[in-house]
Formats: structure tokens, sequence, C-alpha cells
């Protein structure tokens, strides 16, 4: 992640905060500034601003800049493809459906430059029969974090990536995910709500705020149900309501049971180290080496194809995870 800081100097004047970073950012469009503000990347005085903020003599303005998908046409454009094999599930003339792997980054950004997911994408259509694919007009339609596995749709054509959009921001997408999470949860099933946004004492990571605090994030839905207990950690189904980000992996930090081995919410350290003979703590550092990663998957995807047919896709959890539980459930931890 880069960070850009500005002070506004002592006599300038109250203008919008696009047009102050347009006037005092090198190489970067209006538009792009515009999907920073709305991502909450900008920052003035430690408070995150909207796109219609005055910027006002002697404010503190940071920018946040990471791999979060700002590019425009013609960036789109100048994306150079690569040859990377893709793990295609299902592609027809609209849609595509791909199982990223765990270590892969989808969108290119900054510091992300090659090796990403659209990258391969760009080389696949290129040597197919779609040689004028356009990459800003279709694409993308939802993302996982870089070490998050599992299916991802993409649109192949301007309409498709309408339907897909709509259906999205109308919650009637299913996405199903498979998580390993510490401790033993009380309920079988269960809830997690609350407001998300950027943690204020580290923004790369996402935290649930209280209810007084609600204007600093966005509302979000994860259900999930226990499919399997150990007696150190649980082997979870969730289903998002909303797709924020990080969002299961904030919303079970907030509960008390972050994601194995997820280190930026503190899932790559072993929980209740007390209660652990030193036979089961080798053991979790043993699979700490299998699994070098949170342990989240997106294991299923339902949507209704722009044809108006129900798809469904599955995706098997991938042999680092599945090892893993296999290990679980032949040791009593």
């Amino acid at each position: 992640m880069k960070k850009v800081q500005i002070t506004a100097n002592q006599n300038q004047k109250e203008i919008r905060i696009d047009k102050f970073l347009k006037k005092n950012m090198e190489n970067i469009s209006r538009n792009q500034i515009q999907k920073l503000t709305i991502s909450g990347k900008v920052i003035v005085n430690q408070r995150i601003v909207k796109k219609n903020y005055k910027i006002k003599p002697l404010d503190f303005v940071e920018i946040e800049i990471s791999n979060i998908p700002i590019l425009d046409h013609l960036e789109y454009k100048n994306i150079i493809s690569e040859k990377i094999n893709l793990d295609i599930i299902y592609e027809d003339k609209d849609v595509i459906v791909v199982n990223k792997p765990a270590g892969m980054v989808v969108h290119p950004g900054f510091g992300n430059n090659k090796g990403t997911l659209i990258h391969g994408i760009k080389y696949h259509f290129q040597n197919s029969n779609l040689r004028n694919f356009n990459l800003y007009r279709s694409g993308l339609i939802h993302r996982l974090d870089k070490d998050t596995s599992g299916l991802l749709v993409l649109a192949k054509n301007e309409y498709s990536k309408k339907c897909l959009f709509q259906q999205f921001n109308s919650k009637t997408i299913q996405r199903e995910y498979r998580a390993l999470i510490w401790g033993n949860l009380l309920e079988e099933k269960g809830i997690i709500a609350g407001f998300i946004g950027r943690d204020p004492k580290n923004r790369k990571r996402m935290t649930i705020f209280r209810k007084n605090e609600s204007y600093k994030g966005k509302y979000s839905i994860t259900y999930y149900k226990v499919l399997e207990r150990f007696q150190h950690l649980t082997y979870v189904s969730c289903n998002i309501k909303t797709g924020k980000t990080h969002q299961i992996r904030a919303h079970f930090k907030y509960l008390g049971h972050p994601l194995f081995h997820d280190s930026m919410y503190g899932g790559n350290r072993i929980f209740m180290k007390k209660k652990c003979s030193n036979k089961n703590i080798e053991f979790l550092k043993t699979c700490f080496k299998i699994l070098p990663r949170q342990a989240l998957h997106a294991i299923s995807l339902s949507f209704i194809h722009p044809k108006n047919e129900k798809c469904y896709f599955y995706c098997p959890i991938p042999k680092d995870f599945q090892i893993v539980l296999q290990k679980c459930r032949k040791i009593l931890l």
C-alpha cells in the first residue's frame, strides 16, 4: 500500500477535494480520485471524507493507494496480457467463472503491475475468439482477497456485466465460503452483523464499529453454520448477504474467533496457548506451515445467467486447506 500525504497551505481557497488532489498529485485522473474517495481512501484531518468535501487552509490530507481497481479506460487498454494458467470452471459467450488460487491478486493496481488475474484474462481472450474484448466495459463483477482462494465470475460483454451487477446490488447472488476459525463457537449457526469500515489504527484492516459510530462504516451481514468442531478450531460454512472488503475475516475477528493463520486479523498466533499441550502447539505450528495464509475459500457461486438461466458452480477447497482439515480430523486437539 502506498500513502500520499499533502498539507494544504495557509492561503488555500476552498475547493472540492478531487480538484485539490488532481492539482497536487501526478499521474492520476479525476475519475481515479473520485473512486478512491468513494472507497474511503481519502482522509482529511484523520477522518474519511466524501467526494463533495471542500478543502480548507492547513487541512492534512492522506490518500491510501492500494490494489483497489481505479483504472480508467486508457489504463485498462494499456494492460499487458500475460500467459497465466487459469483454472477456468466454466465459460460461454457471456460469462467466465474462474477458480482463483491463493496468492494471486485479482486486479492490477499500485504495486501489482503484473501476474494478476486480469492480466491472465486479457491473454486468454486475446488468444480466443474475443480479440476485441473490452476490459473496461466488461470484466470483473466482484473480487477476492489475494490470499483467499475460490470462485469468481467475470462478464464478457457490457450487457452481461449490467445483469450481474444488478444481482449483486440486489443481493440475489449466492456465495458460500468455507473457513477454519479459532476457538469453539457457542451456536451451531448464527448471524454476524455490523457496520464495517477501515480500522483507524491500521488502515489496511477493516473493523466493526459501534452503533453510535455507524457513520464510519457500511452495514454488513454474514450467516454462518458450523460444519465440524475440533478442540481449538471450528470449520464453518459462510454465506455473505453483503460483500464488503475483508467482511468474513473482520466479522469473525469481531466475534473473537479470527480465521486460522490470518496474519492481518491476529489468526497467525496460537489462541488459548495456555490450554494447549506442547504436542498440540507443535501440531498447530505444522498446520501453519502447510497452510501459509488465511483459511478461507469461496466454494460455491450461484446466479442468474444473462440468458435468464440459473447457474450453480462448485469448487472444492484447495489441497493445503484439505490437508489441514484431514490432520485435524485424525488428531484429538
